[in-house]
């Protein structure tokens, strides 16, 4: 058996908006909670010790990170060329240009050539020796519409049709790969993809428009002994013959994301067998408190007594209270501040009730017109659950609508 540690999803140098500067060493506390999460893989793998690393992509939350946090990676990645283990880099969407073109954020390993260490930037298949015997790993990046929406033949077509033309080449170039295999070896696909029965937290909108779903059928093929994924920050596993499955991510990148469990895998692989299991991680808790004091006589004291309840020691606090103007001069805010001294960093977000009431759009009917960008507007100036990803998914619907022809681009 040839026992592999399969991560993902590291976004080192993500949601720094939730930490502060560490006097001590000059870094973001949330920088730091990245990488010691990632430090507790690494020391896994070295640990048991692993035969294989694969990273599932998104190594960083854009593909040109600052010097100091691209060393903070390849530091920890550097302990594995000192321990002789093997490691497939994945390139994962954030990895890439906003082009999609190139694993930009990764290539300086390819280009050091740094021995043990393979970028998987194309569709390739590699074959592997490990201290347990050779495994073959077929790579497979994050795709893109882009290269098919500048060929003249794709012009007048749908963004349906773009994705069913780019599905065809995908099973088409995957084949051509497992016609390539080595049938007596064990076998893994590793993918940073969206897959269509995953179930998606806030990386599904931060992808809209720029990606495309795979179908399960795809990647769930015989000739397969596991299916490495990345992209998903949620583990789930899609498929139990062959094992298909998202480690999900190793750190809590926001609010979104804090009923999240976080962790690895650790997978033992032989031909026709894989045996996994999830191994969590201790990270920094997230947590949201919200509390309706409009109808409360005394509202600071509902609010202390809601706070005195909670566990906030060392968590990222998210604080929001509904309230009418009228109570809001019955708010010691000092006192607040005080009780949440405990947390690692938090907010406070208080909401007018009269704010919070559903109100009637009026520019969604009476039959006037409107575009659908200006209706998404208005839907989610009235989703108060929904304002974290508002930007992101405004940016995704200018993209498809874009892309499907149905505005000028």
């Amino acid at each position: 058996m040839i026992k592999v540690l399969h991560l993902s999803d590291i976004h080192l140098g993500s949601g720094l908006t939730h930490g502060r500067v560490n006097p001590k060493t000059g870094l973001n506390t949330r920088l730091e909670d990245f990488i010691r999460s990632l430090s507790y893989c690494i020391d896994r793998a070295i640990a048991e010790p692993v035969d294989l690393v694969l990273f599932g992509g998104d190594a960083f939350p854009d593909a040109t990170p600052p010097p100091y946090v691209s060393q903070a990676f390849a530091g920890q990645f550097y302990r594995l060329v000192e321990a002789n283990i093997p490691t497939v880099l994945l390139v994962g969407n954030h990895d890439q240009h906003a082009q999609g073109k190139g694993g930009a954020s990764l290539s300086i390993y390819q280009t050091l050539g740094v021995p043990g260490f393979i970028v998987g930037d194309r569709l390739a298949l590699h074959q592997i020796t490990t201290a347990h015997g050779p495994i073959q790993v077929i790579t497979l990046p994050w795709l893109t519409r882009s290269s098919l929406f500048t060929r003249p033949e794709t012009q007048e077509l749908s963004l349906s049709e773009i994705n069913h033309q780019l599905i065809d080449r995908l099973r088409t170039a995957l084949e051509a790969q497992i016609r390539r295999l080595n049938r007596d070896l064990p076998t893994i696909l590793l993918a940073h993809v969206m897959v269509d029965n995953a179930h998606y937290g806030a990386e599904r909108f931060l992808a809209v428009g720029k990606g495309f779903t795979i179908p399960l059928s795809i990647l769930a093929r015989p000739c397969f002994d596991y299916v490495a994924l990345g992209h998903v920050h949620k583990h789930q596993i899609l498929c139990e013959h062959p094992p298909v499955v998202y480690p999900g991510s190793i750190e809590r990148v926001d609010f979104s994301e804090e009923k999240e469990q976080k962790g690895y895998i650790l997978v033992e692989v032989d031909k026709g067998q894989a045996n996994l299991e999830f191994s969590p991680l201790s990270v920094r808790s997230f947590k949201t408190i919200k509390v309706d004091l409009s109808q409360a006589e005394d509202p600071q004291e509902k609010l202390i007594h809601t706070l005195e309840k909670s566990s906030l020691q060392d968590a990222v606090v998210r604080l929001i209270y509904q309230i009418r103007s009228e109570q809001l001069d019955l708010i010691d805010s000092q006192q607040l501040h005080e009780r949440l001294d405990v947390t690692h960093s938090y907010t406070i977000q208080p909401e007018l009730v009269s704010q919070l009431s559903r109100t009637r759009l009026p520019e969604l009917g009476q039959g006037k017109e409107v575009d659908p960008l200006s209706a998404l507007q208005a839907y989610l100036d009235n989703r108060e659950d929904l304002q974290e990803l508002a930007p992101q998914m405004l940016d995704a619907a200018q993209e498809l609508l874009i892309s499907s022809n149905i505005v000028d681009s």
